[in-house]
C-alpha cells in the first residue's frame, strides 16, 4: 500500500543513476533447483517497470558469512532467470540484479566503521574502474550515520537519519517537511496509536472525507446549472442534503453568510 516510500528510497540510494517509477513485489521464496537443494527466503523481492530486479534484507544482528550470503543472493536471482529449456536463444539476456542490505544496530564484518553507505559493483582491480554496471550490492551500516537533523545535506541522509531515528523523533525535522516524508510520520504516528485511539481518528477522518465528497457534489450540481444559478444551488445543496450551518455553507460555496441567509429563508418559504 505504501511502496511509494520504496520507490522514493531506491531512486535516492541510487543517487542519480536510476530513475524508478513503479516496482511489483514478487515471491519472496526461491525453490532450488533439485529436491535435494534447499530454497532460500528473502526478506523482499521487487521488480521495477523496466526489469530490474531487488533484493532488500532487514537484518538485526551480525550473521556469519554475510557477505557471502548476499553474494549468493544476488546469483540466484541471475539463475532463476535462465530458461528450462534451450538456451541459445535467450543469449544469457538477464536483467539487472541490486541487493540491498540494511544493517541495524550493528557493523558488517570487516568495516572500517567510518562510512555509511557501501555502493559495491564489479570492477577492474587495476584501474578501479567498473567492470560490469548490472550487478550491484548496497550495504547500509546505520550504526555509522551520525548526523544529526541540521546537518543533512540529500534526501539520502534523509532517509539515513529517518530509519536509525524514526522511533525517538517527536516531530518531523525542519529538512525533511516534504511529501514523502510527512507522509511516512503520519503513518508512523497512527500505527501508535492504540485501538480506541484509531477508531476515533478513522471515525473523524471519515467525516472529513464525507464532507468533502458533499462538498463537491454539491458544487458540480451547481456548476451544471451554470454561473448565474450555480451559488444557489450549492448553497441549497449543501443545507438541504448535507445539513451545513449558515457559516459553513459560505465557506464551503464561497459566498456571504447573508447570501446563505436569503437561501436558507426562501427554502422555508418553499416549505
Amino acid at each position: 500500500a505504501n511502496k511509494d516510500f520504496l520507490i522514493a528510497f531506491l531512486n535516492a540510494l541510487f543517487r542519480g543513476r536510476k530513475n524508478i517509477s513503479d516496482i511489483y513485489y514478487n515471491k519472496n521464496e526461491h525453490v532450488g533447483d533439485t529436491e535435494e537443494m534447499g530454497g532460500v527466503i528473502f526478506d523482499l523481492t521487487c521488480t521495477a517497470a523496466d526489469g530490474e530486479k531487488f533484493i532488500i534484507e532487514i537484518q538485526r544482528s551480525p550473521q556469519f558469512n554475510f557477505k557471502r550470503r548476499m553474494l549468493y543472493y544476488g546469483s540466484k536471482l541471475i539463475a532463476d532467470q535462465a530458461p528450462k529449456g534451450s538456451r541459445k536463444s535467450w543469449a544469457y539476456n538477464i536483467s539487472e540484479v541490486y541487493v540491498i542490505a540494511l544493517m541495524d544496530g550493528f557493523p558488517m564484518p570487516g568495516s572500517e566503521r567510518t562510512r555509511c553507505l557501501h555502493d559495491v559493483c564489479l570492477c577492474d582491480r587495476d584501474t578501479g574502474k567498473a567492470f560490469y554496471e548490472h550487478l550491484g550490492f548496497f550495504y547500509i551500516e546505520l550504526v555509522n550515520f551520525t548526523k544529526e537533523e541540521t546537518a543533512l545535506e540529500n534526501d539520502l541522509e534523509g532517509w539515513f537519519f529517518v530509519l536509525k531515528n524514526m522511533s525517538r523523533l517527536e516531530k518531523i525535522p525542519l529538512y525533511l517537511r516534504k511529501p514523502v516524508f510527512e507522509k511516512l510520520f503520519h503513518i508512523a504516528e497512527y500505527s501508535k496509536l492504540n485501538k480506541e485511539e484509531k477508531t476515533m481518528y478513522d471515525t473523524s477522518l471519515k467525516r472529513r472525507w464525507d464532507n468533502q465528497a458533499a462538498l463537491d457534489y454539491a458544487r458540480h450540481e451547481g456548476m451544471e446549472k451554470g454561473k448565474a444559478e450555480g451559488k444557489a444551488e450549492v448553497v441549497r445543496n449543501l443545507i438541504n442534503k448535507f445539513g451545513f450551518n449558515d457559516e459553513q455553507a459560505a465557506n464551503a460555496a464561497e459566498v456571504s453568510v447573508a447570501f446563505v441567509k436569503k437561501i436558507r429563508a426562501s427554502l422555508k418559504k418553499e416549505k
